[in-house]
C-alpha cells in the first residue's frame, strides 16, 4: 500500500506561485522508494472531470497538460520520498482541488486519471 498526503495548497491573488508537495509513505515506499512509481498530479474543479496536469514516469520523461506548460513544474525527490509541483502566473482557472497520484505499473497515457493510489487533495483557490 502507498499514503499520499497532499500539502502546500492555499488561496492567492491572479500571477501569485504555490508550491505544492505530495509525501509518499508506505511498506512499498520505504523499500523500493517513489523512484520506482509513476506519479502524477491531477486538479478538478467543481463541476468538472479530474485531469492531469502534470506527470513524471520512473525514468524521469515528464509530460506536462498543454494549457499549463511553461506555468507548472513537476518534480521528484528521491530522497525524501516527494512529489512536487511548482504553479506559476497562477489564473483563476487554475482554482481547483489538486491530488497527487502514484502507480507502479508503466503508465501509458500518464494524464489519465488511472492510477491505482490517491492522496486527499488539497485546494488551491485563485483570485482575480
Amino acid at each position: 500500500q502507498v499514503q499520499l498526503t497532499e500539502s502546500g495548497g492555499g488561496s492567492v491573488q491572479a500571477g501569485g506561485s504555490l508550491r505544492l508537495s505530495c509525501a509518499a509513505s508506505g511498506v512499498n515506499i520505504n523499500m523500493f522508494g517513489v523512484s520506482s512509481y509513476y506519479m502524477a498530479w491531477f486538479r478538478q474543479a467543481p463541476g468538472k472531470e479530474r485531469e492531469g496536469v502534470a506527470a513524471i514516469a520512473r525514468d524521469d520523461t515528464i509530460t506536462y497538460l498543454d494549457s499549463v506548460k511553461g506555468r507548472i513544474t513537476i518534480s521528484r525527490d528521491n530522497i525524501k520520498n516527494t512529489l512536487n509541483l511548482q504553479l506559476d502566473s497562477l489564473e483563476p482557472a487554475d482554482t481547483a482541488m489538486y491530488y497527487c497520484a502514484a502507480e507502479p505499473a508503466k503508465r501509458t497515457s500518464p494524464l489519465l486519471p488511472t492510477y491505482r493510489f490517491w492522496g486527499q487533495g488539497t485546494q488551491v483557490t485563485v483570485s482575480s
